[in-house]
């Protein structure tokens, strides 16, 4: 396991340095070799995790397989986007992510209870939370760099770093609704499953209450923020800090109440 932990570092570290060199340099980023290796990482990350999640005593989803898991997650559908979106450059974000959450889950050991004899409903549950979180965490770093942009361009920065190297503003306001959208669509018929099939009947016993709080009330703000920019057209600084609060609620709810209730009690 040791040599699929450096192929998987390795690729991740050589597109990191690659992205990185080109945007200070202002050379072209190849698009087909960056993804391509981030490809191979991904496949050695999946490799590594999988022993990890998937054990002789039941799955193991503690704080850090969660962590690699998202990580891993996150950079697939990064991935997937940037096959029709032009944001190859957003790897410079997105390979050392995957870098740091691999070794996070590779290295980080957590008591856990095994989940056993898992119905359908609880594991289309977890995999449309996590792919959901994993969409709304690149929905949030967007917004960042959103934030970047709009402020160079407001305070009319000499030096305009991300607005020359990033996409167009108007770009990256549409990539920032499509993960909203999709993010926000995962999240709802994730919470739909949850609540009505799988924590109804005990809730409060298996401690998933302030968790269930903290989703309903990041689900409400996302839908409000896309019902804004649909009505009135909401968008720019505005969308951004919505963007930024509500995935903050979604991640105490989902990386917080399991940090709590795994490491502290």
């Amino acid at each position: 396991m040791q040599l699929v932990f450096l192929l998987a570092g390795m690729a991740y570290l050589l597109v990191s340095i690659h992205i990185g060199w080109a945007l200070i340099q202002n050379k072209p980023i190849y698009k087909s070799i960056s993804l391509g290796l981030l490809s191979i990482g991904m496949l050695a990350h999946a490799t590594l995790l999988y022993p990890h999640v998937v054990t002789l005593y039941g799955l193991n989803f503690n704080l850090f397989n969660i962590i690699s898991l998202i990580s891993l997650f996150f950079l697939f559908f990064y991935v997937m986007f940037s096959l029709y979106r032009p944001i190859v450059s957003l790897g410079i974000l997105a390979a050392p992510t995957a870098f740091i959450g691999m070794v996070v889950g590779y290295i980080g050991r957590a008591p856990y209870r095994p989940i056993t004899d898992i119905s359908i409903g609880l594991e289309a549950h977890i995999l449309l939370s996590l792919a959901a979180y994993c969409v709304l965490l690149m929905a949030a770093v967007q917004a960042l760099f959103l934030r970047l942009q709009i402020r160079e361009l407001k305070h009319q920065s000499i030096h305009r770093f991300w607005v020359n190297k990033l996409p167009s503003l108007q770009s990256m306001e549409s990539l920032l609704f499509d993960m909203l959208l999709v993010g926000f669509v995962l999240l709802s018929i994730a919470l739909g499953i949850g609540i009505g099939i799988i924590y109804v009947e005990d809730l409060m016993a298996q401690h998933l209450a302030h968790k269930t709080v903290f989703s309903l009330l990041s689900w409400l703000l996302f839908g409000a923020l896309l019902l804004g920019n649909w009505r009135a057209g909401w968008r720019g600084k505005r969308a951004a800090n919505i963007t930024i609060y509500a995935f903050i609620l979604l991640a105490i709810g989902f990386v917080g109440s399991k940090f709590v209730l795994e490491m502290l009690l």
